[in-house]
C-alpha cells in the first residue's frame, strides 16, 4: 500500500517474502512451525508454573529460567503467528508499524538473562561459599529487571528513531521476519543517525553479555577440571552443562548470521541460521532444562500426579 505525500509515494507496508521461494513446501512449513510454535508455548509456560508452583524451584538459577521462559514465550508469539499468517493464506504483506514492533529487542534480553544465568552458576561452583550471600533475592530482582529494562530502553530508542523514518522506494524484506538493517536499507530518509544508534546499541547489548557468558564458563571450566573425584566433576558439569547448551546454539546461530553477509547465495542459508536463534532456540529451551534436569523433572512428576489426581475426585 502506498500513500501520496507532496511529490512523493510513501510505503505503508513491507512485504516479508520469507519462504515464497519454496512453494511447493508451503503446507508442510505451516504445519511445522504451528507444531513448534505450540510445543515451545506448552513447554514455557510449564516451566514458569513449575517454577512458581514448586518450593524446590524458588532458587536464583530458575528465578532467572522463569524469566527466560517468559521471554521465549513473547519471542515466539511476536515471529511465528505472522509467520504461520504468511504460510496459511499467502498475504505477506505486514504494515510498518506492525514490522518495527517485531524487532529484536527480545534477542537483547536473552544476551542479558544468559549472561546473568552464566554468572549465577560461576558463583554457585566457582563461589560456593559466598553463593547465599551473593545471589539474594533482592539482587537477583535487580539483574532480572535490569535485563528487561534496558532493552526497553533500547526498542524505545530505536522505534523513535526508525518511525521518523520515510519509506518511499522497494518495499520487500528477503525475510520471514522484520530484521532492523533490512528495514532501515529501505528508506530513503537520512539513516546516518539511526544507523549509528544501531551500531552502538548492538555493540553495548551484545558483545558485554557475551565475554561475561565467556568469561564465566572459563573459570567454571577450569574450576571443574581441577575437582578431584570424577562423581565430583560429573555433578558440577550437569548443574551448567544444560545452560552451556543453549547458550552455544543461541550465540553460535547469531554470530554465523550477522558474520555472514546477507546477499546472493549465502541469503538462503542466513535465513535458515535466523530461524535457530528465533524459532528453534525458544523450543529448545524448556526440552533441554527438563530433560536433563533432575529438579525439573521431579517437579514435573508431582505436578502431573497432583492433576491427575485433581482430575479423578472431580470425575468421581
Amino acid at each position: 500500500m502506498k500513500k501520496e505525500g507532496g511529490n512523493q509515494t510513501f510505503i505503508t507496508e513491507f512485504i516479508l517474502l520469507g519462504f515464497g521461494s519454496l512453494p511447493e513446501l508451503q503446507n508442510f512449513l505451516f504445519l511445522l512451525f504451528l507444531v513448534i510454535y505450540m510445543v515451545t508455548m506448552v513447554g514455557n509456560i510449564l516451566i514458569i508454573v513449575l517454577v512458581v508452583a514448586d518450593q524446590h524451584l524458588h532458587t536464583p538459577m530458575y528465578f532467572f529460567l522463569g524469566n527466560l521462559s517468559c521471554l521465549e514465550i513473547c519471542y515466539s508469539s511476536t515471529i511465528l503467528p505472522r509467520v504461520l499468517a504468511s504460510l496459511l493464506t499467502g498475504d505477506r504483506t505486514i504494515s510498518v508499524s506492525g514490522c518495527i514492533m517485531q524487532f529484536y529487542w527480545f534477542v537483547t534480553t536473552e544476551c542479558y538473562l544468559l549472561a546473568v544465568m552464566s554468572y549465577d552458576r560461576y558463583l554457585a561452583i566457582c563461589k560456593p561459599l559466598h553463593y547465599v550471600t551473593r545471589m539474594n533475592g533482592r539482587f537477583c530482582i535487580q539483574l532480572a529487571a535490569g535485563s528487561w529494562l534496558s532493552s526497553f530502553i533500547v526498542l524505545t530508542i530505536l522505534i523513535c528513531l526508525v518511525s521518523q523514518l520515510a519509506f518511499c522506494g522497494p518495499n520487500e524484506i528477503d525475510h520471514f521476519f522484520c530484521d532492523l538493517t533490512p528495514v532501515i536499507n529501505l528508506s530513503c530518509s537520512d539513516t546516518s543517525v539511526v544507523t549509528l544508534a544501531t551500531l552502538i546499541f548492538s555493540s553495548l547489548d551484545t558483545v558485554p553479555p557475551f565475554l561475561l557468558t565467556l568469561t564465566s564458563y572459563v573459570y567454571i571450566i577450569s574450576t571443574i577440571l581441577r575437582i578431584p573425584s570424577t562423581t565430583g566433576r560429573q555433578k558440577a558439569f550437569s548443574t551448567c552443562s544444560s545452560h552451556l547448551i543453549v547458550v552455544t546454539i543461541f550465540y553460535g546461530t547469531l554470530m554465523i548470521v550477522y558474520m555472514l553477509p546477507n546477499t546472493g547465495a549465502l541469503r538462503a542459508p542466513n535465513k535458515v541460521f535466523s530461524v535457530f536463534y528465533t524459532v528453534l532456540t525458544p523450543l529448545i529451551n524448556p526440552l533441554i532444562y527438563s530433560l536433563k534436569n533432575k529438579e525439573v523433572r521431579e517437579a514435573l512428576r508431582k505436578f502431573l500426579k497432583n492433576w491427575l489426581d485433581c482430575i479423578l475426585l472431580s470425575i468421581k
